[in-house]
């Protein structure tokens, strides 16, 4: 009996672009390298397959295809895996529609912010190459898929090398982004580390104030979902390490003031923050399928559901013992902030509770013991 590979179709429309695309990208760049083999560019420029910041303007579509079109072996396959796993577990657990949505939100928001950076960056340093940068690959992408699994799955744990790493998914983000910046500075793959933050930023930004989430609770009664995910584990801070998120809340609280007195956000209230916090233990109690595939059985499968949904549990339980202990000594909540709501740290949390009162998602529970 054939193997049957089953693929759903906007996870497959990405795959068979980024084969195609890489495959056409490669067979011009070798055809370039062989008429100019005396000449001293080693590195063809591809503008209509690849974004080039002084030729987009001639080649717009490559706003979109160029996230698919890789330079070498290795990414190919690098982005194939996170296309073929995280795209079938993200459009399976949104559909097709609202997966198709969130790859053009995440793939051309940062090609269209980063066309603007590298022609700055040129005329400061003075350097024409700089706007003459290929950019292409799939590092945006890649990031967008991490934080929409901290949103869906944050306390999943991966194994790797049978069991020998292991790590919990709400570290992945902050793990990306410091690879590839560190490998910005030190080995030059500067346009990677941009498309990494750009791919963060433009995936939270999303999922955060804009995407439309089916309501776990029946709280909504628009028959529409739930726009965004006020929950206080969603917070910016959040994709950070205990350590950095002061610093990081104090600024998203600066900049969430301003775009809300501008009136490009609409501010979060005490409702959408309870019913975020609500949504995210209704996705915990519904036990999520693992990210990897059926590489355990169903007994496995069901134990690790249940275990995910006890941890939940018990964290929420914590969080409302502490709201309703501080709510007894203060007659007022505190101010709201950029994703993570100043003196909202009591709230109901489904997951590790603030230990600090002005700072959301500061954690002093260990899931692990719970």
């Amino acid at each position: 009996m054939p193997l049957r590979v089953n693929i759903p179709p906007a996870t497959r429309i990405c795959l068979v672009s980024l084969l195609t695309l890489s495959l056409l990208y490669n067979i011009a760049r070798w055809r370039q390298l062989d008429t100019s083999a005396g000449s001293l560019q080693t590195t063809p420029i591809i503008p209509y397959l690849t974004l080039v910041p002084s030729y987009f303007y001639y080649y717009p579509w490559t706003l979109i295809i160029s996230t698919f079109v890789e330079q070498n072996i290795f990414t190919v396959l690098l982005n194939a895996a996170t296309i073929f796993y995280g795209g079938k577990y993200l459009e399976r657990a949104w559909g097709s529609r609202e997966f198709a949505k969130f790859v053009a939100t995440v793939t051309l928001i940062p090609n269209v912010v980063i066309i603007p950076f590298y022609l700055i960056w040129g005329a400061i340093g003075g350097s024409a190459s700089r706007s003459l940068t290929q950019i292409c690959g799939g590092v945006a992408i890649q990031g967008a898929f991490l934080v929409a699994f901290k949103q869906l799955v944050p306390e999943h744990t991966v194994a790797i090398f049978k069991g020998m790493v292991r790590m919990r998914v709400k570290h992945f983000p902050a793990l990306f982004l410091l690879l590839n910046t560190l490998s910005g500075f030190i080995i030059g793959t500067d346009t990677a580390a941009v498309l990494a933050w750009l791919g963060l930023l433009a995936s939270w930004t999303y999922l955060r104030f804009y995407k439309r989430q089916p309501d776990l609770t029946g709280t909504s009664n628009t028959g529409l979902g739930i726009k965004g995910d006020a929950s206080e584990t969603f917070a910016f801070a959040c994709l950070f390490p205990d350590v950095m998120q002061p610093p990081v809340a104090f600024v998203a609280d600066q900049i969430y003031t301003l775009l809300v007195t501008l009136k490009v956000l609409r501010p979060f209230s005490d409702d959408d923050i309870a019913s975020g916090n609500q949504q995210v233990l209704a996705r915990g109690e519904a036990g999520l399928p693992t990210l990897l595939g059926n590489q355990r059985g169903s007994a496995s499968r069901g134990s690790a559901k249940r275990e995910e949904a006890e941890r939940r549990r018990a964290l929420a339980l914590k969080a409302l013992d502490q709201r309703l202990q501080a709510a007894g000594g203060h007659s007022q909540a505190g101010p709201s902030s950029l994703a993570e709501p100043a003196g909202r740290a009591n709230s109901i949390s489904p997951t590790p509770s603030a230990t600090n009162g002005s700072m959301l998602g500061e954690t002093s529970y260990n899931p692990d013991n719970a």
